[in-house]
């Protein structure tokens, strides 16, 4: 069977354990998303059941699935990071043998007099800070001032908040634009983020007008492949902005998951010939990073129903593969992300249903199937496990 379209979700978080060096990236052995998630009483996935997600191996929690529509397989990360860029990077076919550089105690001094000196603005903050918190405890001085707020996380990234009165939202992205020229060499964080926000202290809200400025991928990814062999790239949600824009053929922002999966199911409805590439944040975003197990839970339930859709919808010719970036345990230490393994699930009539990969030893073993699958050749580290799992 020839495979016209591939629909890839990224579930932005969704880890299932503890990979074998999480000590090394500071998280515990017992770090474990799903197990977390699925503690809540919230928590319902049969569709994700039907496909395998609990037949992975590894996974101790819910039931198994009998005769699994799909088949699956667990990830390990290659690439020494616990973060959005490199993950979907080595999703993508590239492996990152050095992480990209962080800054748990914030950004060196001459780092804030250049970007002082490039933006033409006071900083404030310039610390690691959860999103929310940061606007509540350092809006009012932003608004009074001027001075952006610029602050970081456990990722590799550098963010500027400003309320939209005081910082047009477009003002705001050529300051990140500058940033990003600022933030080179040795201090090439993967992403800049331009995080505006409106309201009134202390009911500040940010706007889903975020814009990350990412780095371009070391080396041709998947994405660049397909696309140069004229097929389709499409992306929904933040997948233009981790791959700066390299490999896309078209783009879709979103403001949510729900929308994403909206603007995924008018996309199956589209008669295209390549790779829609999707990635849902709310997972990680307002759940993960915020300890919200609940939160987290219901999530993924209504992606599960939402999936029923999809299933319905795609095409004999079409397959679909979901999976994960890293994890983020919403019951872990800190707010931080978590070095996990992550789910693969995939689907499609042209797929043999059940067959178990077992454990594979990289998020590029994706990439290199869809090389396999789509007929381009492409070098990765990964290997293709796609003469395992297609029809004859």
């Amino acid at each position: 069977m020839v495979i016209k379209r591939i629909f890839l979700i990224v579930l932005d978080s969704f880890g299932i354990g503890a990979e074998p060096d999480a000590g090394d990236f500071g998280d515990a052995a017992t770090v474990n998303t799903l197990a977390s998630v699925a503690s809540s009483e919230k928590f319902q996935v049969p569709n994700m059941k039907q496909l395998g997600l609990f037949n992975i191996e590894g996974v101790t929690v819910g039931e198994k699935e009998a005769s699994p529509a799909g088949s699956f397989a667990r990830l390990q990360e290659a690439s020494k990071g616990k973060d959005t860029t490199i993950g979907h990077w080595e999703i993508a076919g590239l492996v990152s043998e050095t992480p990209l550089p962080t800054y748990p105690n914030g950004f060196p001094p001459e780092v804030i007099r250049e970007l002082e000196e490039a933006l033409g603005k006071k900083i404030i903050c310039n610390k690691p800070y959860s999103g929310t918190q940061v606007i509540h405890d350092y809006g009012q001085e932003h608004m009074e001032t001027g001075a952006l707020i610029v602050y970081t996380s456990a990722d590799s990234v550098l963010q500027i908040a400003a309320h939209e009165d005081v910082l047009p939202v477009e003002e705001l992205y050529e300051c990140c634009l500058k940033a990003r020229k600022v933030m080179t060499g040795k201090h090439s964080v993967g992403r800049i983020i331009a995080r505006p926000f409106i309201g009134e202290y202390p009911d500040f809200e940010r706007t889903a007008r975020r814009h990350d400025y990412s780095m371009e991928p070391p080396g041709d990814t998947i994405l660049d492949l397909l696309k140069v062999a004229g097929n389709s790239v499409v992306s929904i949600g933040k997948i233009r902005d981790i791959f700066a824009g390299r490999g896309i053929s078209r783009h879709m922002s979103i403001t949510c998951n729900d929308d994403g999966m909206d603007r995924l199911v008018e996309e199956i409805k589209r008669d295209f010939y390549g790779l829609c590439f999707v990635n849902l944040v709310d997972f990680d975003m307002k759940y993960g990073h915020r300890r919200d197990v609940d939160g987290y839970a219901s999530a993924l339930t209504q992606f599960d129903k939402r999936l029923g859709e999809v299933l319905k919808a795609i095409n004999p010719n079409d397959v679909l593969i979901i999976t994960a970036d890293h994890g983020c345990d919403p019951k872990g230490a800190g707010t931080d992300h978590t070095r996990e393994y992550v789910p693969m699930m995939i689907y499609g009539e042209g797929i043999r249903p059940g067959i178990d990969l077992g454990t594979r030893g990289s998020f590029a073993d994706i990439a290199a199937t869809i090389s396999k699958m789509m007929r381009i050749p492409y070098k990765t580290p990964g290997k293709s496990f796609w003469d395992e799992v297609k029809k004859d």
